[in-house]
C-alpha cells in the first residue's frame, strides 16, 4: 500500500507521496503517477509530488505530471507540499520551509493557517525571458514571450474576452504551441488578458496535463511577461479560473515571489 495526501492550490490538484514508500513498493514512478492521477480509475490529480525529508524544516520533491512525464517544478505543487509540511511540523505564520526541487531550492514562508488551508509566499527564483515569435502549422505567427521560471513557458497576449488568438480557441493553439518544434522538450503555454495595470487574467495549457484551472509557474511566467513588457506594475494580481494569486517582482535579475493558498483535501492509501 502506498500512502498519499491530496491537496490543491486554486484547483490545481496534486498527490503527495513519500518517495521511499513508492520505491519500497517497487513502483515505476511514471507508471504510478499515471495510475494515481487518472480521474476515472485512480485518485485523480494533475501530478504527483514524490517527497522526502532532508532536514527539520526541509524536504526534496520530484514531480511527475499526470501523464508520467518529469516536470522540473510546479509552483502550485510546491505550495501543496508546503501545506502538508506545515501540518506535520505545526508551522506558524512567519515560519519558513525549504524545498529542493529539480529547478533549484525554493524557500517558502507561511503567511497564515486556517484549518486545512495555508497561505504561502514562495520564492520562485530569478525568471529569464526573451521575446519569441513562432509560426503555427497554418502559417500564422504568434508573438509572445518565452519565459523560464525553472521550467519552460510561452506567454501570449490575448485581447479577446474568450482568450482566442488568430480566430482560434486558446486550447487549440495552446496544444499546438506546447508541442511546437521550437520547444523540443515541450512548453507550458499561457494566454494573458490585461485587466488593468495591477491585474491580469490568464488561461493555461500545461505540458503533460492540458488545460488546467491554475498554475503557479504559469502565473509567475505570465506576470514576468507583462511586467517585462511594461504593460503592468508590481505587485500584480493574477486571476485564473481556479482563483487569484499575487506576484511581486522588482525586475530583471531579481527573484520573483508568488503568494497564494494551498488546501489539504484527503488522505488515503493506494495499491
Amino acid at each position: 500500500m502506498i500512502p498519499f495526501t491530496k491537496a490543491h492550490a486554486c484547483g490545481n490538484d496534486f498527490l503527495i507521496v513519500p518517495e521511499d514508500a513508492a520505491q519500497s513498493a517497487g513502483s515505476d514512478l511514471a507508471g504510478l503517477a499515471r495510475r494515481l492521477c487518472s480521474r476515472n480509475t485512480g485518485v485523480g490529480a494533475d501530478g504527483v509530488e514524490f517527497f522526502s525529508w532532508t532536514g527539520k524544516a526541509a524536504g526534496r520533491i520530484h514531480l511527475r505530471n499526470a501523464d508520467g512525464s518529469v516536470a522540473e517544478i510546479s509552483g502550485n505543487g510546491t505550495r501543496c507540499v508546503v501545506a502538508w509540511m506545515a501540518e506535520a511540523l505545526d508551522s506558524q505564520p512567519g515560519d519558513s520551509l525549504a524545498i529542493d526541487t529539480d529547478a533549484g531550492l525554493r524557500v517558502c514562508r507561511i503567511d497564515a493557517r486556517d484549518g486545512q488551508t495555508v497561505d504561502v509566499t514562495a520564492g520562485m527564483g530569478v525568471p529569464k525571458f526573451v521575446p519569441h515569435t513562432l509560426q503555427l502549422i497554418d502559417g500564422v505567427e504568434i508573438v509572445g514571450v518565452e519565459v523560464s521560471i525553472g521550467n519552460p513557458h510561452f506567454v501570449a497576449l490575448a485581447d479577446a474576452a474568450d482568450f482566442s488568438v488568430a480566430k482560434r480557441s486558446w486550447t487549440s493553439i495552446g496544444e499546438e504551441i506546447c508541442g511546437h518544434r521550437d520547444f523540443p522538450n515541450q512548453a507550458n503555454v499561457e494566454f494573458v488578458r490585461v485587466v488593468n495595470e495591477h491585474e491580469i487574467e490568464i488561461r493555461i495549457f500545461e505540458r503533460g496535463v492540458g488545460p488546467t484551472s491554475s498554475s503557479g509557474t504559469g502565473t509567475s511566467a505570465s506576470a514576468t511577461a507583462v511586467l517585462a513588457l511594461r504593460r503592468c506594475l508590481s505587485p500584480l494580481k493574477v486571476l485564473a479560473p481556479g482563483g487569484a494569486q499575487t506576484v511581486a517582482w522588482s525586475g530583471p535579475g531579481t527573484e520573483l515571489s508568488l503568494t497564494g493558498p494551498a488546501t489539504l483535501v484527503a488522505r488515503g492509501e493506494a495499491w
